[in-house]
């Protein structure tokens, strides 16, 4: 399948730990260039950790980005040259940015366009250096530091729900995996450390080094913006902004430190290079409408729970509320929808947590061959209950969802298995991406006129605010460039 992909518990794991294995014998300093074991290393799992973020983004936005990403990083010593350097722009919707020992570094498409000049996005590629050049993932293994690669869904979903318990940590890892949601997380000070250092490459490289702090500002609006958009009440989507620890604190201590130095920004030529990029979901990892999940290219479609949001994966679609966690996901199919549900309470379980259902019921559901099990378990905070709700879409191909919630409560996702159906080849030929388009701001336009052509229903004055980093009382002037999203295929 071309995206959407099995859930496989032990490649996560391997990778969690083999990313934070000791790196045997002492820890080379940050002005040490990287030795040959951090580069197989990080050559090792570069590909694991493409396929997990959707893989690379094609085009001449990725050539840009890998450019001045290896332009700032030929500042930190860690290479004589910038063929040293490994950097991805990844075709995920998530905010996302990271890198693992070896010089491998990567970020999101979503974070890219978010950005609004190129000190930005070097400041974000610089702060990544900083972590590798810093040896963070081995000084928090060395110290014997849970560092895995986690995402806050994970840490969600065991300590509000399960409980701080063996079945929790367990299950959290099987709901986690393939949701685009991963990241190498450190702590407050590691996070500090490589802001410092990212402000140090960014000066050197010439770039004004506020940018820094513009782009964590930038973060913190984004990630408000999305939980009230969501109807939440804080903003713990996992995304770059809140798994590196509370960007708005970081903005104030980031400006403080890049000064009154200046530097270049190249803001027209960022927003230039950036035109026509995708933004929001691939539509060949399904789009998100609203609180509906539609993928044309397996003719599938489903609505969320009132009150729930939904992140779309390359290989899971997570569904999120307060009263329990989902995700929609597929599996090796034979035939057998029984064999099949049962087949995914064992890797939910993995290794350590033998799960089952109690039994498993056959139904149809808007005409499509269905199957469902739970299982009651037990955890930290009292019991759970473990639901899988299977459909058949062809002889081969079968879509779950897995979902969790306190015990008795898993009813709240009935209507949900309930609006799983097979859509059209019009319906699917519908489904349109959006795409940033960078337009010149002329006389007479304003903040609200161009909102407008803005391609959601919903937020959109505060979409475009955020977008170009406008504040409440900023205005446009003509001449001025800034990004719309519009639907373009």
């Amino acid at each position: 399948m071309p995206t959407m992909k099995k859930l496989a518990l032990a490649s996560t794991a391997t990778l969690s730990l083999a990313l934070t294995g000791c790196m045997g014998g002492s820890i080379p300093d940050s002005s040490a260039p990287i030795t040959q074991q951090e580069a197989s290393q990080g050559a090792k799992f570069h590909p694991q950790l493409l396929e997990e973020f959707g893989g690379t983004y094609q085009g001449p936005q990725a050539a840009y980005v890998e450019s001045i990403g290896k332009n700032v990083a030929v500042q930190s010593g860690l290479g004589n040259a910038r063929n040293s350097f490994t950097v991805s722009l990844l075709n995920s919707s998530v905010n996302n940015a990271f890198a693992v020992p070896g010089g491998y570094i990567y970020s999101t498409r979503q974070l890219v366009a978010l950005m609004n000049n190129e000190a930005e996005l070097a400041g974000v590629l610089g702060h990544e250096v900083g972590h590798v050049a810093a040896r963070h993932s081995q000084r928090r293994q060395s110290a014997a530091q849970q560092n895995q690669i986690l995402g806050v869904l994970g840490a969600v979903l065991s300590g509000a729900v399960l409980g701080d318990s063996q079945v929790g940590n367990t299950l959290s890892r099987g709901f986690l995996q393939g949701s685009q949601l991963l990241t190498l997380r450190f702590s407050r000070k590691q996070e500090l450390q490589a802001d410092d250092l990212g402000i140090e490459y960014l000066t050197k490289a010439g770039y004004d080094p506020r940018a820094m702090s513009t782009v964590l500002a930038s973060l913190a609006a984004q990630n408000s913006l999305d939980a009230r958009l969501a109807g939440r009440n804080n903003a713990t989507v996992p995304e770059w902004a809140s798994t590196h620890p509370d960007p708005a604190s970081r903005v104030r201590t980031a400006a403080a430190k890049a000064g009154q130095v200046t530097g270049t920004t190249n803001r027209d030529t960022f927003l230039t290079r950036i035109d026509g990029m995708l933004y929001g979901d691939d539509p060949k990892q399904g789009v998100i409408e609203g609180s509906q999940f539609i993928h044309p290219e397996f003719r599938l479609a489903f609505t969320a729970p009132s009150g729930f949001y939904m992140v779309n994966g390359s290989r899971a679609v997570s569904i999120n509320g307060q009263s329990g966690k989902a995700q929609m996901s597929t599996g090796p199919y034979n035939g057998n929808l029984d064999t099949y549900v049962r087949g995914v309470f064992t890797a939910l379980g993995g290794e350590q947590q033998k799960l089952a259902p109690s039994s498993v019921q056959r139904t149809r559901i808007n005409g499509l061959q269905a199957a469902t099990g739970s299982a009651r378990v037990k955890s930290g905070n009292g019991e759970v209950d473990v639901v899988v709700y299977a459909y058949e879409f062809s002889n081969n191909r079968a879509f779950h969802f897995a979902t969790i919630s306190q015990a008795g409560r898993s009813g709240t996702f009935t209507p949900m298995f309930n609006s799983m159906r097979r859509i059209s080849q019009s319906e699917a030929n519908a489904i349109v991406p959006r795409r940033i388009d960078v337009v010149t701001v002329r006389r007479g336009d304003t903040i609200q006129s161009l909102s407008n052509r803005m391609a959601y229903t919903n937020g959109k004055v505060e979409r475009f605010r955020v977008l170009n980093a406008l504040g409440a009382n900023d205005q446009l002037r003509a001449g001025q460039k800034v990004k719309l999203v519009v639907k373009a295929r």
